[in-house]
């Protein structure tokens, strides 16, 4: 085991994969010579060569179009968007042909999208956005969102041996600021399966990414009224764990969904759908969420406040809930 950040347990994740796997490259604006813009592959051109960590020019669609054709012929490409917001300009190689060619042919598309994603430190509009929603209704494509270290190097390792599209969600504001012990050993975190990142009995709250510790400050703070609150981390947005929050629910029968993504359409409306249709009968209380405000992301740091999900927002929204 080592401490790590969840910026440090991305590279090692990498670097470990590019060593294991000739078939991995790595594809991006200044992802070479420049290590990244978040510095997440310095020092991997010197390691690997130029032909495997390959810096791209800016045209997004062509670095989509290109991993989609190298993942075709048998390679395991690792692109990276600078920011997740970038990942529209190549939307149409990825939703009209990565994802529906192994649904076409037959044929397998290994690759990776790296996405760092997220506000938190006054991006604006144009480097803040958390679209994961967006992909996740796209039938071919999996959408991953680790809130952990841990889970951060697991989770890309199992994104990278996968044998589909997979879009991974790197939350920008936990790159540098969480920290935790993590195997220095290769390993492989299950896509699909939620994680319980705190127990509780009395109210469950569904959540993933950044926001995970959005949900443990506030629990912390509703434990001191007496009230227990259990967070399940879903880690994989699609596919999602739906057993793992019906347990959940059924076990509390009152639930809060909370994501940083914009309300209307969000990933959270369908986990409410779902709660609705097949624990009914279990819940003591609406299902409720919390997200962000349908607009897009402020620049001004006071207004990207307001727009964010906040601890006071959670706390006051699963006091309702246990006082209903």
């Amino acid at each position: 085991m080592a401490e790590m950040t969840y910026l440090q347990a991305i590279s090692d994740a990498l670097r470990t994969e590019l060593r294991r796997d000739q078939r991995v490259f790595l594809i991006g604006e200044d992802v070479g010579v420049y290590g990244g813009a978040f510095k997440v592959s310095l020092g991997f051109q010197e390691e690997f060569g130029p032909w495997r960590v390959i810096d791209a020019p800016l045209a997004e669609t062509a670095i989509i179009g290109g991993c989609t054709g190298a993942a075709i012929m048998g390679m395991r490409p690792v692109a990276e968007m600078q920011f997740a917001d970038f990942v529209s300009c190549g939307w149409d190689q990825l939703v009209t042909v990565a994802a529906k060619q192994r649904w076409r042919a037959g044929t397998p598309v290994p690759m990776v999208i790296r996405l760092p994603s997220g506000g938190g430190f006054s991006g604006g509009p144009f480097h803040s956005q958390n679209p994961e929603s967006s992909f996740a209704h796209i039938p071919g494509l999996k959408c991953v969102c680790p809130a952990t270290p841990e889970d951060a190097k697991g989770l890309l390792i199992s994104s990278i041996e996968d044998p589909n599209p997979v879009l991974f969600f790197e939350h920008k504001h936990l790159y540098r600021r969480i920290k935790a012990e993590v195997p220095e050993e290769r390993y492989t975190t299950p896509l699909g399966k939620a994680r319980t990142h705190r127990k509780g009995d009395d109210l469950s709250l569904i959540t993933w990414g950044a926001m995970v510790y959005t949900a443990e400050e506030a629990a912390q703070q509703l434990e001191e009224d007496g009230v227990s609150v259990e967070i399940v981390d879903l880690r994989t947005v699609m596919p999602w764990d739906k057993q793992a929050v019906l347990e959940s629910v059924r076990k509390t029968s009152k639930v809060l969904v909370l994501h940083e993504d914009t309300r209307t359409g969000g990933f959270g409306a369908e986990i409410a759908a779902t709660i609705a249709e097949e624990a009914f009968e279990d819940l003591d209380g609406p299902v409720k969420r919390i997200a962000a405000p349908d607009t897009p992301v402020p620049f001004s740091p006071p207004l990207e406040k307001a727009f964010l999900p906040q601890v006071e927002d959670v706390v006051a929204g699963l006091r309702e809930l246990a006082e209903y």
